[in-house]
């Protein structure tokens, strides 16, 4: 493969992407929210149920429902500090996985469909690459951008959760192996998963935010996930964790072989 062109044409993506207001907004606002400031409220929103009885009644009722394996991680903290752990630690980890996915969807919507907007589609699909390496371009930037972003949103995510929840508890508590897990094997996953959907996707829309808008139903799974976990249905768990990235990975490898070989710049052109 001509890795020289496969990294020159990934390198572009992200350049262009990078001047577009509608792809780095959501990329820098998301993060800042959920991983900066979500950690400070729910520390200041859980001293506050010692306030009122009703408020300590509701923490009680929703860690009943809880499955009786994150019970026991809890056991060992008092009830405000079980409230900030099973927030920040648990609840939270689900909600981590929108990351990776809105970050690979935004960057493969401003992929085909944005190279529509911006009429440089047909020049791109004359340059000298197979379609094979024209489509790993095509993933290979926004992938590697997906997981650098996660991982950075990370670290400073565990800065944010030990600093606000060190008053309460005292010591570091975060991360655990489910996080490491939940990071390291299965945010590639969830990446690659939101990349080759919204591929297929930007390749039939007019345009980005047409791609962006239709795509976005591909965090569906992840809400689902985040209400299984709030409703006491299941916990993310390290064993639970590695399941859900081993399936992942396998649906990634089977969409990936068919959109590759699906993949032909004639009907693009075709298209056009």
């Amino acid at each position: 493969m001509n890795t020289r062109a496969i990294l020159a044409i990934a390198r572009k993506d992200l350049k262009v992407a990078m001047q577009n207001k509608g792809v780095v907004l959501p990329i820098v606002i998301v993060p800042l929210i959920l991983f900066v400031v979500f950690p400070w409220v729910m520390v200041y929103v859980s001293s506050m149920t010692d306030l009122t009885g009703s408020s300590m009644s509701n923490v009680d009722e929703l860690l009943a429902r809880m499955p009786s394996g994150l019970l026991n991680e809890l056991s060992g903290y008092t009830q405000d500090q079980q409230m900030i752990v099973f927030s920040l630690v648990y609840m939270l980890a689900p909600m981590f996985l929108i990351l990776p996915l809105m970050v690979s969807s935004v960057l493969a919507a401003d992929s085909f469909a944005g190279e529509k907007e911006r009429k440089t589609l047909e020049a791109l699909l004359y340059t000298p690459t197979t379609d094979r390496e024209l489509f790993t371009a095509k993933l290979l930037g926004a992938w590697t951008a997906a997981v650098a972003v996660a991982l950075f949103s990370f670290v400073i995510y565990a800065v944010m959760v030990n600093a606000a929840g060190w008053q309460s508890i005292g010591h570091l508590f975060f991360p655990n192996w489910m996080w490491i897990a939940l990071v390291f094997w299965v945010t590639p996953a969830v990446a690659g998963l939101g990349l080759v959907v919204m591929v297929f996707v930007s390749v039939r829309a007019q345009g980005f935010q047409d791609a962006y808008q239709t795509g976005g139903l591909v965090v569906l799974p992840v809400i689902a996930l985040m209400i299984g976990q709030i409703s006491g249905v299941m916990y993310f768990s390290l064993g639970v964790v590695l399941l859900v990235g081993f399936v992942i990975w396998l649906l990634d490898l089977v969409l990936l072989r068919f959109a590759s070989k699906s993949f032909r710049r004639g009907e693009l052109m075709a298209k056009f």
